[in-house]
């Protein structure tokens, strides 16, 4: 593999959706031309919040075939399951004996996610950050993508890296880049604007699903929340509409039209009007994707036979990093 190495997790805790797409996925089948590529479907991360086991398996191959479907080439990146890579929890353990309390006291997802319940919450739930690292410095990663809420993590990622190579008095641990999309639009909810798009929101019609109808995109955008105003007839007067420019901003992204040409082209028009060319918008961008992965559900065998042949190459890699680690640390001679 060359220097460059772009390690990137996704959890199978739920359908893909529109924000996923044009936040991330988008970036990733651009990358893989660039660099060495590794996607892993993490699954370990999943269970941190409890999952219905009848249906972490399948989720874990629609992300797969969604990946496919979106441009990812298995033969150019490795893509595998996480779980199937044991190393990756045998590093963790070794990070955990790195990483301090006060480090994972300061993480804001945690907090986040557990709420005021955090006395309940997993164990993993509140360690999962040590797992993401051990996910990233497994591979040696010099790049990770990353959006506005993983920051902190990969700045985590970056102090543990740093204390281990200062206990053990060696440049082992590569410190890893964050690589942040400065064209990606980050994509709200279509019921509060003001909310990132989101699959773990109680309400099915606040996301546009990558294996959403035609008809779901068009019930969706047609109750999409906005106002009882016109469309907005200038850059300005959008943003002080977060619904509006959240619809927008959809547009823009699955168009690539300017930003301005679409406020000039729809100013002072019917919202409605405006929501019926962003249905025709955005089922183009979905349809071929969600037929295809509909295409490779079909066929379990090949899903898991892709999932299984990139974990022995994944290994390949993980096994001799720990290796190295253990003599670091002196477990073995």
């Amino acid at each position: 593999m060359s220097k460059k190495i772009v390690f990137s997790g996704v959890q199978p805790s739920g359908e893909i959706h529109l924000g996923n797409y044009l936040g991330a996925l988008k970036q990733f089948v651009d990358l893989q031309h660039k660099k060495d590529c590794i996607f892993s479907i993490v699954d370990l991360h999943a269970i941190t919040i409890w999952q219905n086991p009848k249906l972490l398996a399948g989720r874990t191959r629609e992300v797969l075939a969604i990946f496919i479907a979106c441009g990812l080439l298995p033969e150019k990146n490795i893509i595998f399951k996480q779980s199937e890579v044991s190393e990756h929890s045998q590093l963790a353990w070794f990070l955990s004996c790195t990483a301090r309390v006060g480090w994972l006291n300061r993480m804001t997802q945690f907090k986040d996610k557990a709420g005021k319940n955090k006395e309940i919450a997993s164990v993993g739930l509140y360690t999962y950050p040590v797992l993401m690292a051990a996910d990233i410095l497994l591979y040696k990663a010099t790049h990770v993508p990353v959006g506005d809420d993983q920051k902190q993590h990969l700045e985590l990622v970056r102090d543990i890296a740093q204390k281990f190579n200062k206990d053990y008095n060696q440049e082992y641990f590569n410190l890893p880049e964050p690589l942040i999309n400065k064209t990606a639009t980050r994509i709200m909810s279509l019921r509060d604007g003001t909310k990132k798009m989101s699959k773990s929101d109680p309400s099915e019609q606040s996301r546009i699903m990558m294996t959403d109808s035609n008809d779901q995109i068009s019930k969706k955008i047609m109750k999409a929340k906005t106002d009882s105003l016109k469309m907005p007839s200038s850059i300005e007067a959008t943003e002080k509409r977060p619904e509006i420019e959240n619809l927008i901003n959809i547009f823009v992204a699955c168009s690539n039209i300017n930003k301005q040409k679409i406020i000039d082209d729809f100013a002072s028009k019917e919202i409605s009007v405006f929501k019926k060319e962003l249905i025709n918008c955005v089922t183009s961008t979905i349809e071929p994707i969600a037929f295809e992965t509909e295409k490779l559900l079909k066929d379990q065998k090949f899903l898991d036979n892709i999932l299984s042949e990139n974990a022995k190459k994944a290994q390949l890699l993980a096994r001799k990093t720990i290796l190295e680690i253990k003599r670091i640390v002196g477990v073995i001679s």
